[in-house]
């Protein structure tokens, strides 16, 4: 896909991974709309921002509006990034804490998605990425809820790239491992350090992808640090 021009929505775009894609994707001439529920250290006359609640679905529908009112309805690039997850015994892992990591990690997915899939199939071309991890191939001690929903993410990545592909549209999923963000500011176990891959390394891959020829479909792209230790 030529990059420049085309419009594309980040979501989870306040920090990490989500704010250096955008940035990314900017200085590839991208229009950027970003959402997410906090705003992001963000200024550039092709980047938005739409506050957004990516587990409520009224929520999304409203962002939707607003980019679109924007820059019009071309959106040709969705990166499915936002996400959380808890870290604790499935016992200690409350009611509360799973239904939000379904909500934001998995349904998200859903939600934004079937907003811009029939623009994509109109125009015959269209890239969702979503962004999974290696707890979606690989089982994660005390981590029972966020890999179960990247698990999820994983499933819904394969299908959607079955059903979509004669349409002109890819559908890929990156699986990180370990990345320095504040995704381990709420985990006492595990602490952020520069062994951790870089959130803007993992912004280059999806600008890569996307910067493919139109018959080249990356389906999954598995990443990892490589000295994860030090």
């Amino acid at each position: 896909m030529m990059l420049k021009d085309k419009i594309a929505v980040v979501t989870g775009v306040s920090k990490g991974i989500g704010l250096e894609t955008a940035k990314a994707l900017l200085a590839s001439g991208v229009k950027v709309s970003g959402w997410s529920r906090s705003k992001p250290d963000l200024t550039h006359e092709n980047f938005i921002f739409v506050e957004t609640n990516v587990a409520d679905p009224a929520s999304i529908s409203l962002a939707y509006d607003k980019t679109v009112a924007h820059f019009g309805d071309a959106v040709q690039v969705l990166i499915n990034n936002a996400g959380l997850g808890f870290f604790g015994p499935m016992e200690e892992t409350s009611n509360e804490e799973w239904q939000m990591m379904f909500e934001t990690n998995v349904h998200a997915i859903f939600y934004c998605s079937k907003l811009f899939i029939p623009k994509m199939k109109e125009l015959d071309e269209g890239h969702i990425i979503n962004i999974g991890s290696i707890a979606g191939l690989n089982p994660v001690k005390n981590m029972v809820g966020y890999a179960a929903t990247k698990h999820a993410v994983t499933g819904i990545s394969h299908s959607m790239y079955q059903e979509l592909r004669d349409f002109g549209i890819k559908v890929t999923c990156i699986y990180p491992g370990s990345v320095k963000t504040n995704f381990f500011d709420k985990i006492d176990a595990v602490n952020a350090h520069d062994d951790m891959m870089r959130p803007e390394d993992i912004a280059k891959t999806v600008v890569d992808c996307l910067d493919t020829h139109a018959n080249y479909l990356p389906v999954d792209i598995e990443v990892r640090p490589l000295r994860p230790k030090g």
